[in-house]
């Protein structure tokens, strides 16, 4: 489980350290920069797909994601008592993200190389990457240290060096990940990959969702719903059949839902409701409905995953069923950390019921991201490596 999230210099995020528990919404005005935080909370797990600089060139290149304001507010700025201006840069522009679980940390830096004279001179570099013991960042601490293209790993009480030209553009996920020599890196690695982000599920007339598949067992579901019957019927056979009876029944009381077989090995849904004469097919099924059991089938699923975030999963769904919706992610937090970015206050307040529920909300002063009340001594113990 993380328990510290820390961005640096990532759009409206120029300082921002959460703790985190097993449920967490980020709420906030329009603006405030929940968005921002989703994306850079993607951001850090693409490193360990060795993903992260494309990342960045689709949000515009690293220059595009620094903080847009000065390196430094000052009190009068703060106040108001001066304008808002540019100040002499005294520090380099480093983009960092960061967490600690309840075992090991990880922090990556990133920067604009430092030599022009190449086509891909906008291109960034990883400047920094450690991995730590512990909850905070401490150089006693530090198991694997990455400096530009070196990399280290504490040999009892001195430093080993296994690598001196890894790639400017390649994470020491997919450089040095070694089970041997470097467990730590492994562990970690793996853990992000196994994060599930599911931020865009499409419910459109042609939506995958909608259509018949060819099934096989589907433990997972895919990003974007196309197994949408498969994942169910492995919930009903593998999985925890009575929650999802639960879920269906919470939602659409008097409803039931089976998954059929037809020819060629092809899964559909049949949703039967109290009055038709037969069962509706999802591709007949309303936007919210199918969006509900997209759901249902992402937070049931009989692999938990070490952290699933859903981005406003309130869209489409009619405001009766986020009550249902609520106790339906309250009961996924119990095997998996949980994250929801919501824009639905309905949404906020039934999840807010659960005593494990921890809601971040966001403002923005500024055109910085803060959290409302939360002061220096307030924030997790966090520091960054240099460089």
């Amino acid at each position: 489980m993380l328990k510290t999230l820390a961005i640096s210099n990532y759009r409206s995020l120029l300082h921002l350290v959460i703790p985190l528990t097993r449920l967490n919404v980020i709420t906030g005005a329009n603006g405030s920069g929940k968005s921002n935080l989703y994306k850079a909370l993607r951001l850090l797990a693409e490193t360990a797909q060795g993903g992260v600089v494309n990342a960045l060139a689709k949000e515009g290149g690293l220059n595009s994601t620094f903080w847009a304001g000065p390196e430094t507010l000052s009190r009068g700025m703060m106040r108001g008592d001066i304008p808002i201006q540019g100040t002499t840069n005294n520090k380099v522009k480093r983009l960092k993200l960061g967490f600690a679980g309840e075992d090991f940390g990880y922090s990556i830096s990133l920067g604009l190389p430092s030599e022009a004279g190449s086509f891909f001179s906008l291109d960034p570099e990883i400047k920094r990457e450690a991995i730590w013991a512990g909850d905070a960042y401490r150089p006693a601490s530090t198991l694997v240290d990455r400096v530009a293209p070196i990399v280290k790993v504490r040999e009892g009480r001195s430093w080993k060096v296994i690598a001196q030209h890894v790639n400017s553009f390649d994470s020491l996920f997919t450089q040095v990940a070694d089970s041997a020599s470097t467990p730590e890196v492994v562990q970690i690695r793996e853990t992000i990959r196994a994060w599930r982000f599911y931020d865009n599920f499409e419910t459109h007339a042609n939506a995958p969702a909608r259509m018949p598949h060819l099934g096989t067992r589907t433990p997972v579901l895919n990003h974007d719903g196309c197994d949408l019957a498969a994942a169910l019927q492995t919930i009903k056979e593998i999985g925890d059949i009575e929650a999802l009876n639960d879920a269906i029944s919470d939602a659409f009381p008097g409803c039931s839902l089976r998954v059929a077989l037809q020819g060629g090995g092809l899964f559909v849904i049949e949703f039967s409701q109290h009055g038709l004469l037969r069962p509706l097919s999802a591709a007949e099924l309303s936007d919210g409905t199918l969006r509900y059991l997209l759901l249902v089938a992402a937070l049931l699923t009989p692999r938990p995953p070490p952290l699933m975030v859903l981005n406003e999963p309130e869209n489409s769904l009619h405001p009766d069923l986020l009550p249902a919706l609520a106790r339906l992610i309250i009961k996924a937090s119990e095997e998996t950390q949980v994250w929801v970015v919501s824009h639905s206050s309905r949404l906020v307040a039934a999840l807010n019921q659960s005593p494990e529920c921890h809601a971040i909300e966001l403002e923005k002063e500024l055109g910085q991201t803060k959290v409302p009340g939360q002061g220096m001594l307030d924030e997790p113990s966090w520091h960054w490596p240099d460089g």
